[in-house]
């Protein structure tokens, strides 16, 4: 199905987004091979003649496509973005890492970052890469040492697929110039896509203080039933210990567990009546001297999506993806 780029004023950016600091995240809708190199060329180009240094993590035949154009510049580093897993919840650690890498004390940094949206496993993988997207701006709000232009195909994809896109952008570009974006979500809460139902059959658990023995043995079965592989089910041992200790500690001191297996996916999914505020819980690297709060961070680190919703009202579910042999 075609659809349109969103349309941007022409003529050079407004005065008022050149002037703003801070974090500058750009979406560009582009189609084909020709427009994105046109786009994301002459984004580096302006970097480097601000003496700026550039980060690219696109798909691979798209860096093979810059690194033919840009030959041996210093100043570009590219990144393998397999490293950081499947997970979109690892994807803010990781930039901080990247930029802090490559940003030389105080010198300014400019990122290029392709979200492969043509590969997400699953509608849930999906929604967390468009969260991933929008919380980029939460993240990185007090930074003014560097950008992000994102690239997103637009050729084959449906209008609402693109607009969904364009609400986690505060800016678009188009032309070589960008303007604010006025279908961006800058509401301090981001409207999540509601979880869909547990697929039948599932199992469920509750579980209160002294039970973590129990669900650990209780997902561990499970594991085994689905066939997961020693290494993954070691792994999901210890964050579904993680986010158990939570719920007792944070969420009232008791919480459901239920689990199942849905497209070559075991879930486990933690319900209680606790309440998380903080958006970004789980995807900034804890400090060293840090006491606690470590429980999501490994949850992310440990499992192949991990997706959570939080209300006053309703309290916290967090589900916990982990990938089944194929």
């Amino acid at each position: 199905m075609s659809t349109t780029v969103p349309s941007t004023p022409s003529g050079p950016p407004q005065p008022s987004v050149q002037a703003e600091a801070g974090f500058r995240h750009e979406l560009y809708p582009y189609r084909g091979q020709g427009q994105f190199l046109t786009g994301t060329l002459g984004f580096i180009h302006e970097a480097l003649e601000a003496d700026e240094a550039v980060v690219v993590a696109v798909p691979a035949d798209k860096a093979s496509l810059l690194r033919g154009e840009l030959g041996d510049e210093g100043a570009v580093t590219f990144i393998d973005t397999t490293t950081a897993g499947p997970n979109p919840g690892r994807l803010v650690a990781a930039w901080t890492a990247w930029l802090q890498e490559s940003s030389q004390g105080d010198r300014p940094v400019r990122g290029i970052g392709e979200t492969p949206w043509s590969q997400a496993r699953s509608a849930a993988h999906l929604s967390e890469l468009r969260h991933h997207e929008w919380l980029l701006n939460r993240a990185f709000a007090r930074s003014s040492a560097w950008s992000m232009l994102c690239p997103y195909d637009a050729a084959d994809e449906d209008q609402s697929a693109l607009r969904s896109v364009s609400r986690c952008h505060p800016l678009i570009r188009e032309d070589g110039q960008y303007t604010r974006n006025k279908d961006y979500l800058d509401d301090s809460a981001y409207p999540f896509e509601a979880l869909a139902a547990p697929c039948d059959p599932y199992q469920e658990f509750s579980y209160t203080d002294g039970d973590l023995v129990a669900v650990r043995s209780k997902v561990a079965q499970c594991a085994a039933d689905a066939g997961v592989p020693e290494e993954g089910a070691s792994k999901l041992a210890v964050a579904v210990t993680e986010i158990a200790t939570n719920s007792i500690r944070h969420g009232g001191g008791s919480g459901v567990l239920r689990t199942w297996v849905q497209d070559s996916v075991l879930l486990c999914e933690f319900r209680d009546a606790g309440y998380i505020a903080d958006p970004m819980a789980g995807r900034t690297r804890p400090l060293a001297e840090q006491l606690g709060g470590r429980g999501l961070w490994l949850a992310h680190q440990l499992c192949d999506l991990v997706e959570i919703r939080s209300t006053r009202e309703q309290g916290t579910t967090v589900r916990l993806h982990t990938d089944l042999p194929r």
